[in-house]
């Protein structure tokens, strides 16, 4: 269990100490909010110590960077989760993120609330993400030619990680799909993904439908989704429910009552830790926020995206937009597990030849972990051996605030991926020792069932 970290006052940031990188500034993703949120309620020490940087606003200012492309590009008024009028009640400080008004983080520090989540827990809006379900018959065979996940071969009430590929082999995005009947799927996709994922099932849906397939969708939009992690996770719940969560292992779904609320519960998260993502009524969701609050006794606390993306870091679990895109393939992003072992032998989804060719003979890149020195690793920071050779491209990193210390996601090519292998990364040009290490760099606290 790590100890709470003590916060610590900060200086104002000058100018001289703002982030070198143009590109950053006048990123699109930058917007008039974000500027201000940010020189606000970001101000960092001397930039010459990384360490305290990292502990005060300097870690906004990182997870931010990690998480830019996601903000708002356009002028479209920002969609509000049916928690955002709960969010700025609790001092919730509100940025654009894939089109919607999400809080970044609380009254806590980044670094706090990340602590926070795994010795206690962490409650989060994730009501901006996109629930959908498919029913019928064909169901199953319909969404296995778009995913890689063996959705015949789960049991009814479990569910997996999956990958939506495209043509290419590429990622589309990924998934946690459930099988919650032979004839009833259920699945969650990214936010920042929803028109595109939409786009695409819709399209092969009308196909398969034309050629006499029986399936059905719909998009919950009426409902919201809360993400409850943490060691205090399922006792917290417990008090809410009837049904004995002692039961319900890593993976798993059910439908049940909740705080007196028909929700769909399933065991799962994008921290590393032990929790569950609820589905609930849209109207009920802040009354359940309020519970689980009340509930925990303070020690579950409200996190926002800041904390959930270095949470996800330290799990060493992928965001889409930086550590899978298009143009890579499960393979190459370490998802092989992913693939059922029926779908290595018969393929049947979109881009299986080229990722079947690629498990049998090795993908040509491979995304490794880094624990790194000097300054902390920004995503497209390159990666360079001990000659100085281009090896690959750093796509997450940042000061892990459990671990203390930098840590990074990356791609480099296959043959020095093994942990243990050294190399360069360059920070504003200069290179820094790093050394390719095991994910997760925290340890997972998956419920599972005894051996």
């Amino acid at each position: 269990m790590h100890l709470p970290i003590t916060p610590f006052r900060t200086k104002k940031t000058t100018n001289k100490h703002q982030p070198r990188s143009n590109k950053y500034i006048s990123s699109p993703f930058f917007t008039p909010a974000l500027s201000l949120s940010l020189n606000s309620h970001s101000h960092s020490r001397s930039p010459h110590s990384h360490t305290q940087t990292m502990r005060g606003g300097g870690l906004l200012l990182s997870v931010t960077r990690r998480l830019s492309r996601h903000f708002a590009t356009d002028s479209a008024p920002l969609k509000k989760t049916p928690l955002y009028d709960f969010h700025v009640a609790n001092g919730g400080k509100m940025v654009p993120f894939a089109g919607w008004s999400m809080p970044i983080q609380y009254a806590d520090s980044i670094m706090d609330s990340t602590v926070n989540c795994r010795a206690n827990g962490g409650l989060f809006d994730v009501a901006h993400m996109c629930g959908l379900s498919l029913y019928g018959r064909d169901s199953v065979p319909f969404l296995e030619t778009l995913v890689i996940a063996d959705l015949a071969g789960l049991k009814p009430g479990t569910g997996s990680l999956t990958v939506f590929t495209n043509e290419n082999g590429g990622a589309i995005d990924d998934s946690v799909v459930t099988k919650v009947k032979d004839d009833h799927i259920y699945l969650v996709v990214n936010a920042g993904c929803r028109d595109k994922d939409l786009a695409h099932i819709g399209a092969h849906l009308e196909s398969f439908k034309k050629k006499g397939g029986d399936v059905s969708w719909h998009i919950h939009d009426e409902r919201a989704l809360l993400a409850l992690q943490g060691p205090l996770a399922a006792p917290t719940l417990q008090f809410l429910t009837k049904d004995d969560l002692s039961t319900m292992y890593f993976g798993e779904f059910k439908m049940l009552d909740i705080n007196g609320f028909a929700c769909y519960l399933t065991r799962t998260g994008y921290t590393g830790e032990d929790g569950f993502e609820i589905s609930v009524p849209a109207e009920n969701a802040v009354d359940l926020a309020k519970a689980i609050l009340e509930k925990s006794e303070g020690k579950v606390r409200l996190t926002g995206l800041g904390a959930r993306d270095s949470l996800r870091l330290e799990a060493g679990l992928c965001l889409y937009g930086n550590d899978m895109e298009q143009h890579i393939t499960p393979v190459e992003a370490g998802l092989s597990w992913a693939i059922g072992k029926r779908r290595k032998a018969e393929g049947g989804f979109l881009g299986a030849q080229v990722i079947l060719k690629q498990l049998e003979e090795g993908p040509k890149i491979r995304r490794v972990g880094f624990f790194s020195q000097g300054p902390p690793a920004r995503s497209h920071s390159e990666i360079a051996d001990a000659s100085g050779e281009k090896i690959g491209e750093v796509t997450s990193g940042g000061f892990s605030p459990c671990l203390k210390k930098n840590i990074a996601m990356g791609y480099v090519k296959s043959g020095l991926h093994k942990p243990g292998t050294e190399a360069k990364i360059l920070v504003r040009g200069k290179p820094y020792d790093a050394v390719v290490t095991k994910m997760p760099f925290v340890p997972t606290k998956y419920y599972k069932p005894p051996k």
